[in-house]
This record gives C-alpha cells, sequence and structure tokens, in this order.
C-alpha cells in the first residue's frame, strides 16, 4: 500500500527583536504551529521539528490534513507598491 502524503502550507516571516537583531517567524497556519529562527533555513528546520512534535501529539490531525489538502501547495508572491497598489504576482 503506498503511504499517503500530506502537504502543509508554511509562511516565514521576518521580524525584529526588542534588540533589532533580525528573526525569521514561521508558521504553519493549517495546525496553529509557530517558530522562529535566526536565518531562513534555521526558521524552516525549527517549523520542521514543531510540526513534527505537535503531530506526534496529535496524530489524529492527519485524517483532516488529508482531506483539506491532497494537493501540493501553491506559492505566491504579490508584490505592493507603496501607494498600495499590486502591481503583480512574482511567484
Amino acid at each position: 500500500m503506498e503511504e499517503r502524503k500530506y502537504y502543509l502550507d508554511i509562511v516565514i516571516n521576518k521580524e525584529k527583536l526588542s534588540d533589532g537583531k533580525d528573526v525569521y517567524v514561521s508558521q504553519c497556519p493549517s495546525l496553529g504551529v509557530a517558530s522562529q529562527g535566526f536565518t531562513v533555513e534555521e526558521a524552516i528546520k525549527m517549523i520542521k521539528e514543531a510540526v513534527e512534535l505537535y503531530l506526534e501529539e496529535m496524530p489524529e490531525m492527519f485524517d483532516e490534513l488529508y482531506e483539506t489538502r491532497k494537493d501540493m501547495p501553491t506559492f505566491s508572491i504579490i508584490e505592493v507598491k507603496k501607494n498600495g497598489e499590486t502591481s503583480s504576482i512574482i511567484g
């Protein structure tokens, strides 16, 4: 039997800490899980770990994930100008 694949959307935003250092906050909106890192790569590693830990504790979420997202997620970046107009979709 083929093993099911599960796909999750991950969002990474660059933010500033109170001391002015950059931090990358990673979130998985589907599960309500978040983490962070000082580089994008670290933020990705940390959110993967957080998702794995969450799903170990909540294995029943696999069925819900499969029903809501059977295909690969899409990825888009929208360029927004200072006047608020969206000028193009980049990716």
